[in-house]
């Protein structure tokens, strides 16, 4: 028997008798599912996060999703456990309340700015219009963007309401999960999905080419760096800089987000 017909054993028994001992079972074998959760919102946060902290933080999620988890939904195991094992993560971040007031308020000033520009505008604002709305130099937010990338979730992990929903989604649940576990979620899903393509390909070139490489290849931002001949900070700067566009454009077509 393969491993993937051992896979399907455990969970057969493990549907019929909820047995703990075949639940361990499952825990082990997608234990690495939280390992590389862990390590791509790891990258993105502030050293003082330890790596092993978010691990246990998912393996709680984990957890949840083998006892929740429905087959008969026709969705895979893992594209519903990485989303709650984020999820699962994400929600202890923010129970932290470790980013900065500061901090927070800067990233929505920034988006701010980003948002009435482009729409008096209409295409994406350089970042000497952007300063000079804010009346700071290039530099110092040159700065501000490397501040708020060192501490703060400013990623497609965030959690968006969906225009005309109370429901929350991970924006980057939209791009990775094209199934729709919920039927009654499926319009603000694809309208979500499609909002989002829109506002990415509007993105100046290499903002774009940073989502792309991040979220769709999977590249870390060192990875990325190495791709476009800049460092690692000018690549968070520039994920920065585009998530912030993002979020504007969003906020900007009707959706509301929280940083």
């Amino acid at each position: 028997m393969d491993r993937a017909d051992e896979t399907q054993q455990l969970w057969l028994q493990y549907r019929r008798t909820s047995d703990p001992q075949l639940r361990d079972r499952l825990i082990l074998t997608y234990a690495p599912l939280v390992k590389y959760v862990a390590g791509r919102l790891g990258s993105g946060l502030p050293a003082h996060v330890d790596e092993s902290d978010l691990v246990s933080y998912g393996l709680l999620g984990l957890i949840g999703a083998i006892e929740r988890y429905d087959p008969d939904r026709d969705v895979k195991f893992e594209t519903y456990a990485i989303s709650r094992i984020r999820g699962a993560i994400i929600d202890e971040l923010r129970a932290m309340d470790w980013v900065p007031r500061s901090v927070r308020a800067r990233a929505r000033e920034i988006e701010r700015a980003m948002s009435e520009l482009e729409g008096r505008l209409g295409r994406a604002p350089t970042d000497e219009e952007i300063s000079a709305k804010l009346g700071i130099s290039v530099e110092e937010l040159e700065d501000n963007l490397g501040e708020i990338a060192r501490s703060s979730i400013a990623a497609l992990d965030e959690l968006w309401t969906a225009s005309g929903t109370g429901d929350q989604v991970a924006l980057i649940d939209t791009i990775e999960d094209e199934s729709a576990p919920d039927p009654q979620s499926t319009l603000s899903q694809t309208e979500l999905r499609e909002a989002i393509a829109d506002a990415i390909a509007r993105l100046p070139e290499r903002e774009k080419l940073v989502v792309t490489l991040y979220y769709y290849e999977e590249l870390t931002l060192r990875e990325i760096g190495e791709v476009l001949g800049v460092t690692e900070s000018r690549v968070s700067q520039l994920h920065t800089k585009a998530i912030l566009r993002l979020k504007a454009r969003l906020a900007g077509a009707g959706s509301r987000s929280t940083l």
